[in-house]
């Protein structure tokens, strides 16, 4: 695994961590709203998430 990738996953989960610290309601009243969209929906938000990611990274790069 390049070091490039380990840093960014690191850096995923240090956002995740400060999220889930900061905002734990405001959290858990997201994830009550995901639960109610359907897997399509859901599919498409993750595929949005990672053409944006993607896109970004390209135009950084």
């Amino acid at each position: 695994m390049s070091h490039e990738l380990l840093a960014a996953l690191c850096l995923m989960l240090v956002i995740e961590g400060l999220v889930l610290f900061a905002a734990p309601r405001g959290w858990q009243a997201t994830m009550r709203e995901a639960v109610k969209l359907s897997p399509r929906t859901l599919r498409l938000f993750g595929a949005a998430a990672i053409g944006i990611g993607l896109v970004t990274l390209q135009l950084m790069h």
